[in-house]
């Protein structure tokens, strides 16, 4: 969601339909090679000395003020609710993402842990729902629009935090490592990551039902603003297409509160006086929020924050492996290609079988099936893409610890609440 774009002054050229279309074609994909890979990790920021207790807007300030003097190598932005992201340069291997972070969130937890405050990696944040820290003329916007649509967008706005994957979208050639299997893998993989990695099942001190609630609140927010195109053998076409359709979230102005239409989508306003230009269109873009976002790259939005000072190294390493070598990359498109019958047709995340990953997590046989080949393929991939041996322990921990048992750290977190009476771990309780 650090998605802002600076200034709203609007340009004088304007696009028509055609132009946008043919534009996001051209910029939402780009072939080649996959080189690069990048990671964004969220994190909710709580009280160290009780966790349960809000942190003050002024406590926030200030650590915030502090932490801009830091250099960095990632960049640190603020969500809505306080929540703290950074956001790792692209880096030429796994070894080489994994050592920035690191080394980045290592002094912002020294500035933190200076002030009594504590990075906590869990996807939805379980006591209460934070205030709005961020006013913001995006956020006011944005809220305004959420709101039609229930109390789930300001859940997502300001108690939400992620892992969030970003790959090359991939050659332009079939094969493994072609883009349309590459964005036909992210789609199918991503029920599995859901469950797989599933940390958020509180929400007011209580269970929501939802293994992942963070996911829930995404879907709460309808298909058109964090929906996914129709898959299809022509990814930038379906995804020009989506984002003319997709419903406008704000007008900006010079001054004054920007405008929030209710109903209008981007390919309506092209047809109207004056039609938007392009920097409506770009900041648009950063709009939409489906569970993978192609900006140039693919972005894999669908991952809760992890628990733990590394946890967030495990969905990056699988994730990475799984599309960056040919092996792991086949072994998985075999393993989630029968979940797509369970979709019914529909796209994510508004289809069952998301829904499922979401609230059932891997107690659902297939899922886990699919978790434990997916996997077992990224930790024999791990040594060819160059992982050293902390980033393979930790993927073949979680692998013992939570997928061959069909277990996700929400479970872990329900255990803890309950004092381990829930009787129902690795078994099928779907439906």
């Amino acid at each position: 969601m650090s998605d802002s774009v600076g200034g709203c002054s609007r340009p004088h050229t304007a696009m028509s339909e055609a132009e946008v279309a043919a534009l996001v074609r051209g910029i939402a994909f780009k072939t080649g090679p996959p080189r690069r890979l990048g990671v964004e990790v969220e994190w909710l920021v709580h009280e160290l000395r009780d966790p349960r207790l809000p942190v003050t807007s002024e406590r926030l300030d200030a650590a915030y003020a502090a932490l801009r003097s830091v250099p960095l190598k990632s960049a640190l932005t603020v969500e809505p609710g306080g929540q703290l992201e950074l956001s790792s340069p692209p880096g030429a291997s796994l070894t080489e993402v994994v050592r920035t972070v690191s080394a980045d969130l290592d002094a912002v937890r020294a500035v933190l842990d200076a002030r009594d405050l504590t990075l906590v990696g869990l996807g939805h944040e379980p006591w209460h729902l934070p205030r709005r820290f961020l006013r913001q003329p995006r956020y006011d916007a944005m809220e305004a629009c959420l709101d039609r649509t229930g109390p789930g967008g300001r859940s997502m706005m300001r108690a939400t935090a992620s892992v969030q994957v970003c790959l090359d979208a991939g050659l332009e050639e079939p094969g493994p490592l072609g883009h349309v299997r590459r964005w036909w893998l992210a789609h199918r993989l991503g029920p599995v990551l859901v469950a797989a990695f599933a940390n958020s099942p509180l929400a007011g001190r209580r269970p929501t039902g939802w293994r992942s609630t963070r996911q829930l609140r995404w879907e709460q927010i309808g298909p058109g603003r964090a929906g996914a195109p129709v898959l299809d053998a022509d990814p930038a076409g379906t995804w020009a297409r989506h984002v003319l359709d997709a419903p406008v979230m704000c007008v900006r102005r010079a001054e004054g509160p920007w405008e929030v239409p209710e109903g209008l989508t981007f390919r309506e306003w092209t047809r109207s006086s004056p039609p938007p230009t392009r920097e409506d269109l770009d900041y648009h873009l950063t709009t939409l929020f489906p569970p993978v976002r192609p900006r140039g790259h693919l972005e894999l939005r669908m991952i809760d924050a992890q628990p733990g000072d590394d946890g967030w190294i495990v969905p990056l390493a699988v994730t990475a492996a799984l599309f960056d070598d040919p092996e792991a990359a086949e072994t998985a498109y075999r393993a989630v290609k029968p979940l797509a019958e369970r979709t019914g047709g529909l796209p994510a995340p508004h289809n069952p079988l998301w829904r499922d990953a979401a609230r059932l997590g891997l107690t659902d046989r297939e899922l886990r099936d699919a978790a434990t080949a997916c996997f077992t393929a990224a930790l024999g991939a791990l040594p060819r893409l160059g992982a050293g041996t902390e980033v393979t322990d930790a993927v073949a921990g979680y692998l013992d610890r939570h997928v061959a048992r069909g277990r996700c750290p929400a479970d872990d977190l329900l255990d803890e609440l309950d004092g381990g009476s829930r009787h129902d771990h690795g078994k099928d309780v779907r439906p």
